[in-house]
C-alpha cells in the first residue's frame, strides 16, 4: 500500500529522486535523511532549500565550491542543524569524494553488519581535524545506544532495490538482509501493538529486536516492512 511511487512525493525520499547521478543521489539522500525529524513537509522544504543553495548539483558543489559560494549558505538552518554543522558536512563530503567514488565505502570500511557499518561511519565522519562538538549529535551511532533511525532509513534508500521504485538499490556491497528497520516513536508504537516489539525504550536494542522479528517473515529483505509500520503509525495513526 505504501511501497509504491505515489509514496515518494510526500516523503523526504523525494529529494534524492530529483537526481540521476549516483553521487548527487547519495548526498541529497544523506541530507534529507539527517533532516528527517518533525514535519515531513518542512523536511522536504528545507532539503529543497539546501539543494537550491548548491545549485541542484550537490556533488559538484561539495567538491568544487568557492569561499564565495560557501558564504551564500551561511543563512541555512533547519531546527538544530545550523551553519557550523553544514560546513563540517561539506568538508567531510569533499574529503571523502576526493578519495572515493561513492559514499558506500564510508559505511563498508569497518565491516558489513549494520552495527559495524554505522559505528564505523560515525568514527570516520568525525575523523577530520577541528570537529565541531555540536555536530556530533547529527550523526547517530549504536555506541551511544541510538536507534540510528535516520541513518537506517538512508541505508534502506541506498541498498534496497524492489520493483516499486521508492528505494534506489544503487549500493551493491551491502546486503538488504543486513539492514536494520528504522524505528521512531510511531513505528515503535505500531510494533508494540502488533506484538512485534517488547522493549520499552526506542533505542538501538529496540531496532535490533524489531528487525530480528521481521527477519522471521523475510530473512532476505526484513526492512521492506518499514513501509507498512511507518504508514500505520504516521498516516493511519494506528
Amino acid at each position: 500500500m505504501y511501497n509504491q511511487p505515489s509514496f515518494i512525493k510526500d516523503d523526504p525520499v523525494c529529494i534524492p529522486h530529483r537526481f540521476s547521478k549516483k553521487q548527487d543521489i547519495e548526498i541529497a539522500g544523506l541530507f534529507a535523511a539527517v533532516f528527517a525529524w518533525g514535519n515531513r513537509t518542512t523536511i522536504i522544504n528545507k532539503s529543497t532549500e539546501l539543494m537550491q543553495f548548491m545549485e541542484n548539483a550537490p556533488y559538484d558543489f561539495c567538491l568544487h565550491h568557492t569561499e564565495k559560494e560557501l558564504k551564500r549558505i551561511i543563512a541555512f538552518k533547519h531546527r538544530t542543524f545550523n551553519t557550523t554543522d553544514l560546513l563540517y558536512f561539506i568538508e567531510f563530503l569533499k574529503y571523502h569524494y576526493t578519495h572515493n567514488k561513492s559514499l558506500e565505502t564510508a559505511f563498508t570500511r569497518h565491516g558489513h553488519t549494520a552495527e559495524m557499518m554505522l559505528t564505523g561511519f560515525h568514527q570516520y565522519f568525525f575523523s577530520l581535524e577541528h570537529i565541531p562538538e555540536r555536530t556530533k549529535k547529527h550523526i547517530a551511532t549504536p555506541e551511544r545506544r541510538s536507534s540510528c533511525k535516520r541513518l537506517n532509513m538512508f541505508l534502506r534508500w541506498m541498498v534496497r532495490q524492489d520493483d516499486k521504485g521508492v528505494d534506489f538499490g544503487i549500493w551493491k556491497k551491502i546486503s538488504p538482509a543486513e539492514l536494520i528497520c528504522p524505528i521512531d516513536v510511531h513505528v515503535a508504537r505500531v510494533a508494540k501493538r502488533l506484538n512485534l516489539l517488547t522493549r520499552k525504550q526506542t533505542d538501538w536494542q529496540a531496532s535490533v529486536e524489531l528487525t530480528n522479528y521481521l527477519r522471521t517473515l523475510d530473512k532476505d529483505d526484513p526492512v521492506k516492512y518499514d513501509f507498512a509500520l511507518f504508514g500505520l503509525g504516521v498516516m493511519e495513526k494506528f
